[in-house]
């Protein structure tokens, strides 16, 4: 396998890992907010299209951080906030791919059960969104490899 191939899988598990750990933090949060914990209905069960917005605000900023500082750490961030506004736009707009299957199972289908909801916005949704954001973020963010310095080519190796 070449060098360049090597690196961008790394890239790819570094930034499923990381939006794993976002997808999980999400998870909960629209799951409790929607379906609850206790055996009921969640505070936001009438409303579960807001609730996965806001349980995926908080993903996307777990995802930020961990995608600045781990799975894109060697490479240079455009803009002048460090394609923090970028990231946030894309992310905002890639959101309509898992809402839209959200809404299409909720209120076409009229599937309403935890199951159908997280098939359809944290399975098929999110599978489609994270695609579509791997390679938004990687070509309008993060597009250039930066300089390779002696703690990177370390750090690479651990």
């Amino acid at each position: 396998m070449g060098r360049r191939t090597q690196r961008f899988l790394t890239e790819v598990a570094k930034f499923l890992t990381v939006g794993g750990v976002a997808t999980a933090v999400a998870f909960v949060i629209f799951n409790g907010l929607v379906h609850g914990y206790l055996g009921g209905p969640g505070p936001m069960n009438d409303q579960p299209i807001l609730a996965f917005v806001l349980a995926n605000t908080v993903g996307m900023l777990v995802s930020y951080r961990g995608s600045r500082s781990w799975a894109f750490r060697h490479r240079e961030a455009v803009g002048p906030a460090g394609g923090r506004l970028m990231f946030f736009a894309i992310n905002l707009a890639s959101m309509a791919i898992p809402v839209g299957c959200l809404a299409f199972t909720r209120y076409v289908l009229k599937l309403e059960d935890p199951l159908s909801d997280n098939i359809a916005a944290n399975g098929i949704g999110l599978a489609l969104g994270t695609a579509a954001r791997f390679v938004a973020i990687r070509q309008l963010i993060f597009p250039h490899r930066a300089p390779v310095t002696p703690e990177l080519e370390t750090a690479g190796k651990a």
